[in-house]
């Protein structure tokens, strides 16, 4: 006798997998912590966070980074509010990003590309969001700020992205096949988020770049 699945099933499924996912993220943040220069150090939760959003589409990530993110918050992190922004602009520049782009071509170059230009991005938009926020969350001139850039910064956000990326493509597929044996998703993978939730996604992630680039220029201008 074949079991038939309800969507009340489907959806109880989903949101079991997704809160196994928050799970093991949240202990990777709070266990994994690998220290690497000044206050930055390495810890991989959004190689789970992007697999999430692999299965399940963007959304996913959307959900995940928020989750995760407000847990650092109010466990580990003393950085607060501003803390938990930064965290989520990395975790979605990178893993949005990927999972995006690997929702329209779903093979193994498109979770490359998809990656790669996750990892460009997150970089790119952590320089960006250090430029802005740390002259005043940490009370150092913005010049000091600028001379972190290029010989901490951007070495660190490549590495970590580059880490990120190595690990999600060694564990994908193994993590598949124990969440198919699970049940836990179909043997066709779970299908993106619908195309209404894709659209707010990506205003969500239009609004975020449009918001970068105003405070850029307000900083540029010293006016932040």
């Amino acid at each position: 006798m074949h079991t038939v699945t309800t969507p009340v099933h489907t959806k109880t499924r989903k949101l079991t997998t997704l809160g196994g996912f928050a799970a093991i993220a949240c202990v990777l943040m709070m266990t994994v912590r690998i220290p690497v220069v000044l206050f930055l150090s390495y810890e991989p939760k959004d190689v789970i966070i992007v697999i999430a959003g692999f299965i399940f589409g963007p959304l996913a990530v959307l959900a995940l980074s928020l989750v995760v993110s407000f847990v650092e918050m109010l466990t580990i992190s003393n950085t607060g509010p501003i803390g938990l922004l930064m965290n989520v602009i990395s975790t979605c520049a990178f893993a949005y990003t990927a999972s995006f782009i690997y929702k329209r071509r779903k093979t193994l170059s498109g979770a490359v590309m998809g990656l790669v230009c996750g990892v460009v991005l997150s970089t790119a938009a952590m320089m960006l969001w250090n430029y802005i926020i740390m002259p005043v969350y940490m009370g150092v001139p913005r010049e000091a700020v600028v001379g972190m850039l290029l010989p901490v910064l951007l070495p660190f956000n490549l590495v970590k992205g580059g880490l990120n990326a190595t690990l999600t493509l060694l564990l994908y597929k193994p993590l598949i096949k124990a969440l198919r044996a699970a049940r836990l998703i179909p043997e066709s993978e779970a299908g993106p988020a619908s195309t209404k939730a894709g659209r707010l996604g990506v205003y969500l992630v239009l609004g975020l770049v449009l918001i970068s680039c105003v405070l850029a220029v307000l900083a540029l201008q010293g006016i932040i």
